[in-house]
């Protein structure tokens, strides 16, 4: 009925096997970024926002996202990542916070879910940290850049795109 592995031959919601499949080392590099108003950004930087040090809570949070990735998205296995990294550094124009988040396994199916939770769930506490100052801000642009291993080897967006 589709081509879409997630779907069996009548259509209905599934996990995918893996079973057959052989691991090997799998890399997801996702990025995102929150936009906000400049007194946020010099209040973060500055270790202003009541909540604590932001850039340090949301990398955490991200890392944690990371590893438990399956557990809020329902079709995704459960993975042991072999390395997880989360950056958020301020966007040269001061508009905001950029996250790149990268993940890594030696397993039998990809890592780019994980990567895209943990910049996501960073995103997310920046927001939740500093919204008592600016509930204006804006999470945007939350994608995969690269991922590579497996069966359909490396993907990597075209620089162009933004």
């Amino acid at each position: 009925m589709s081509k879409l592995p997630h779907l069996n031959e009548t259509g209905e919601v599934h996990i995918v096997n893996v079973g057959e499949k052989d691991s090997t080392r799998r890399v997801a590099l996702a990025e995102g970024r929150i936009l906000m108003a400049p007194e946020t950004l010099a209040a973060i930087r500055e270790q202003r926002i009541k909540k604590g040090d932001v850039l340090a809570v949301a990398r955490v949070a991200g890392l944690m996202a990371s590893k438990k990735t399956w557990e809020t998205v329902p079709l995704c296995h459960p993975i042991q990542l072999t390395h997880a990294e989360v950056t958020l550094e301020p966007l040269e124009d001061g508009s905001g916070i950029h996250c790149t988040a990268r993940t890594e396994t030696v397993e039998r199916t990809g890592v780019e879910m994980e990567a895209l939770n943990a910049a996501q769930a960073a995103l997310l506490t920046v927001y939740d940290m500093c919204k008592g100052m600016d509930r204006a801000m804006e999470i945007t642009g939350v994608r995969l850049m690269h991922k590579s291993g497996g069966r359909s080897g490396t993907w990597e967006r075209d620089g162009s795109e933004s």
